[in-house]
């Protein structure tokens, strides 16, 4: 398997989103936890409670910026505005990389605030190789493009979403943020094999995972973030990390919060997935106990 240039920091281990309700327990309880992924949005303020909890939390434990607005397939002219905002909370965080949606959202400087489709052209292809690049220029910072999970399919398409992913990123030359929940989801929406899609994911340049909840409906399957992950998405995420590696993982939990402690329990579950992942990379170590050496 090819070196991956995109796991920013191969010791990263398990995330835990930060979320508002769980600020109080973590600045007085101080729990173990390896890293937290905030929302670059959320900070990208000049005062306030958020960059004084922010600085904080910078103190003891590493920080990981993940946006939801940047629309990388939107067509607008980049926010220059947005970017510089970006870019000083990068510094201010020290972020191995930043990541947001293979999405569009906005037309005509109107923001709709939600990860919208995309057609899956070669049209688009370049489009989003072109402002991925551009971003990275800007921030002066590595870049992961999530999959998104998605409700509506364009009849424009000519490729599968897998191998439109694929394309974009090794035209952009940028990373992929792994969302396994996301594959789960849209697979049910839209009737493909979950295996297949990643079986095409480029696992040398998958610089992080995602796992989530979700909710099954009568017709269709929504990306709720609400609840625990669910064994399907645990067996694809197995599979994510015997073709990847150890990658590190962030579990999302966004809405119906409980107390922080069963959220990282939850998020503690990926661990035995990640420790099988890495045995066998620690018996083919140079050293390692049983290897051949010479005498």
């Amino acid at each position: 398997m090819p070196a991956n240039r995109f796991n920013g920091w191969t010791d990263l281990g398990i995330g835990v989103g930060l979320r508002i309700p769980h600020y109080s327990h973590i600045l007085s309880r101080k729990p173990s936890v390896e890293w937290f992924e905030i929302i670059s949005e959320n900070y990208m303020v000049d005062g306030g409670r958020a960059l004084h909890v922010l600085d904080q939390i910078l103190e003891q434990y590493r920080i990981v910026q993940h946006g939801v607005s940047l629309y990388l397939g939107s067509t607008d002219p980049l926010n220059r505005e947005h970017l510089r905002r970006l870019k000083t909370l990068i510094r201010r965080t020290k972020t191995p990389f930043v990541s947001d949606h293979l999405c569009w959202g906005s037309v005509d400087g109107t923001y709709s605030h939600d990860l919208l489709p995309l057609p899956y052209t070669r049209e688009a292809v370049r489009h989003l190789a072109s402002r991925i690049k551009a971003v990275r220029d800007f921030i002066e910072t590595p870049i992961l493009v999530e999959n998104v999970s998605s409700y509506a399919e364009f009849h424009a398409s000519e490729m599968t979403e897998w191998e439109f992913l694929a394309e974009v990123v090794e035209k952009a030359d940028c990373g992929v943020l792994l969302d396994v929940n996301n594959i789960y989801v849209s697979s049910r929406n839209h009737g493909f094999d979950p295996a297949e899609y990643l079986e095409a994911v480029p696992p040398e340049r998958v610089g992080q995972i995602h796992v989530a909840g979700h909710s099954h409906y009568e017709r269709y399957t929504l990306d709720t973030h609400d609840h625990p992950v669910l064994d399907p998405v645990w067996s694809l995420y197995a599979r994510a990390i015997e073709r990847c590696g150890p990658v590190s993982t962030l579990l999302e939990w966004d809405a119906h919060i409980p107390p922080f402690e069963e959220v990282h329990a939850e998020a503690l579950k990926a661990r035995k997935f990640l420790a099988r992942a890495s045995a066998p990379r620690r018996a083919r170590a140079p050293g390692a106990a049983g290897a051949g050496r010479g005498r």
